[in-house]
């Protein structure tokens, strides 16, 4: 049988009905359809001539009757920013009734009691949902790292005669039913540029690039489709290549969806994507009441409807940031990441941004909060990073680091290096370090303090974080550029050469692009004995920040390459600086001679 057939028969089931053309109302296919349909299911022996069902149809219908749920309810859900710092979106609520509750209900009212909930991000808010409704939550461990294809491995030995469906949707309708007779995907019947899939004029769901329609995310999995998707999804969930995959990832053959389209009116089901998507479906919801918007509205004079536009920024190392328009202009505003209050000092970071706020150096601040590390900061518009790989971006962004360490400001307080790697690595709470050899390496590096606080002529005020992104290359009336230095959340008093040090080591150079960096800052030349301390200061950060990743890691945020290739800093470069510190000795034994 084929959709048509199948769902003529589904309204059979549901419903007495004495003639085709009452088929053809209650099915929305034309005539022609609806009398192919009943003479294929009448030859088939699924119904009689006077259209009720029989036995057979009866038994299809128990055997693929719906059983079980599953809830994909383990990511962050980034695009809700700022609501998402303290709310999972699945518990986001709308007419004061959790997304999630209503999705449980809904389930509940078709017979469906075995419901499985996927949970990674803020897990602890779901548990209540074991006592009021008899769910099993499943632990996503790796939500931080892993997209939702791993969710659904997880609990790929449920997917048989199955609902799964996002966390995130509010339907007006109960979109399930106590009878399915096939395997569907739901997609709505609004186009979307985000879509990767489109109902084609056969109703099958064909790939697209863009502008597909819409894709809800529910969907229903019969036990006869079962094991084929099942050993998909396990097998995808094993490639690196689809960590970041969603599930549907494993519903594709040959351009095409397996499962069948089932559309829907997009104005009676909805994606609770983002903040704005929320308050125009319930200006009421108490998630609406955020501090960052609550903030936002008393820093800039703007009332919350002036507040549009919101969108999710790419989640930084230590911080979540979001963008947004009111009035006209664009703005940022930061929220701070886990862990980040043990780690940074907001009231030092406040009075950085007090001691350069007229020396045009970075970005323009709105608002700080020296208490929360809240900021709203003006968007720049046309800026763009450095490119580490251009010599004329690294040029200019040493050019700024020299003008402004030149200015030779002071603040009061210091970062401590060798303090703050004992700092973070207090932070593991006894956990031992993930590498086998860290004891030795510590050891090394924690021997350098002695030469670079001998060869630090004075501390000012560094910038301390000058990773490339830092650096943003902003458009200029005249057509030109200009260099801004931003985020300054660790700037200390501390040896002007440690930002060159981090500039390195957060591009990730090897050695000859280092040298190419420390020439551009000294473009006179630089002294042999300052060059090989920037190279110890590179080994000193790299075991910095490596126990700085190996903390947040702990709070499931991984960097990747990245706090791998910090800790081959802080090994490679003490060697060395061993070996370069010889060479001078020996040089300098020959020129006595």
């Amino acid at each position: 049988m084929n959709k048509i057939t199948k769902d003529v028969l589904n309204t059979l089931l549901h419903h007495t009905v004495n003639t085709q053309r009452e088929l053809v109302e209650k099915t929305g296919y034309s005539l022609g359809s609806v009398n192919r349909s009943v003479k294929i299911l009448q030859e088939e022996n699924y119904i009689n001539e006077d259209l009720s069902i029989n036995q057979q149809a009866k038994e299809l219908a128990t055997s693929l009757a719906p059983e079980k749920a599953i809830i994909l309810a383990a990511g962050f859900g980034m695009r809700m920013v700022p609501i998402n710092t303290q709310t999972p979106k699945g518990l986001l609520e709308i007419n004061g009734e959790p997304l999630i509750e209503r999705l449980i209900k809904q389930l509940h009212e078709v017979g469906v009691k075995d419901i499985s909930i996927v949970v990674g991000f803020m897990k602890e808010q779901y548990e209540y949902l074991i006592d009021l409704y008899q769910v099993e939550l499943v632990v996503n461990s790796d939500y931080a790292e892993k997209n939702n294809l791993h969710s659904m491995n997880l609990v790929v030995d449920k997917i048989s005669n199955t609902y799964i469906m996002p966390c995130d949707i509010w339907c007006q309708e109960n979109p399930f039913s106590n009878q399915e007779l096939y395997s569907w995907y739901m997609v709505s019947d609004q186009l979307d540029f985000e879509s990767e899939v489109m109902v084609n004029r056969k109703q099958k769901l064909v790939k697209v690039e863009d502008n597909g329609n819409k894709m809800i995310g529910i969907s229903y999995i019969t036990q006869e489709d079962a094991p084929v998707i099942c050993k998909k999804i396990s097998s995808l969930d094993k490639k690196a290549a689809y960590y970041d995959a969603f599930w549907e990832a494993a519903l594709y053959r040959r351009g095409r969806m397996v499962l069948e389209a089932k559309v829907v009116d997009s104005t009676k089901v909805f994606e609770i994507n983002t903040y704005e998507q929320l308050r125009e479906l319930d200006s009421q919801s108490n998630h609406l009441k955020s501090d960052a918007i609550t903030i936002i509205k008393e820093a800039l004079g703007v009332e919350e409807e002036e507040i549009v536009e919101i969108t999710v920024l790419k989640k930084g190392m230590t911080n979540r940031s979001f963008l947004f328009t009111a009035k006209g202009t664009k703005y940022i505003m930061r929220i701070p990441g886990e862990g980040t209050d043990q780690m940074i000092n907001r009231c030092e970071e406040a009075n950085v941004y007090h001691k350069i706020a007229d020396k045009d150096i970075c970005d323009t601040i709105n608002y700080i909060d020296p208490d929360t590390g809240y900021k709203i900061t003006e968007f720049l518009e046309g800026a763009r990073v450095c490119n580490i790989d251009h010599i004329d971006d690294v040029k200019a962004c040493m050019q700024r680091l020299r003008s402004f360490h030149e200015m030779e400001l002071i603040v009061d307080h210091r970062f401590d290096l060798f303090g703050q790697i004992e700092f973070y690595e207090s932070l593991w709470n006894g956990t031992p370090s993930m590498y086998k050899d860290y004891q030795k390496t510590k050891k090394h590096v924690l021997s350098l303090q002695k030469f670079v606080e001998a060869n630090c002529p004075k501390e000012i005020l560094v910038h301390l974080d000058a990773v490339p992104d830092n650096f943003l290359f902003v458009p200029t009336a005249d057509g030109h550029e200009e260099v801004r230095l931003i985020d300054w959340e660790y700037a200390s008093m501390q040896d002007p050469h440690v930002d060159i040090a981090m500039f390195a080591i957060y591009a990730l150079y090897n050695r000859q692009q280092t040298d190419m960096l420390i020439d551009q800052y000294f473009t006179e030349g630089c002294d042999p004995l300052v060059r090989i301390k920037i190279y110890a200061y590179m080994a000193i950060a790299g075991l910095l920040w490596s126990n700085w990743c190996e903390y947040k890691a702990q709070l499931g945020v991984e960097f990747g390459e990245y706090s791998l290739r910090q800790y081959r800093y802080a090994k490679e470069y003490y060697a060395i600086v061993k070996e370069e510190l010889k060479k001078l000795e020996e040089l300098k034994k020959l020129e006595e001679l």
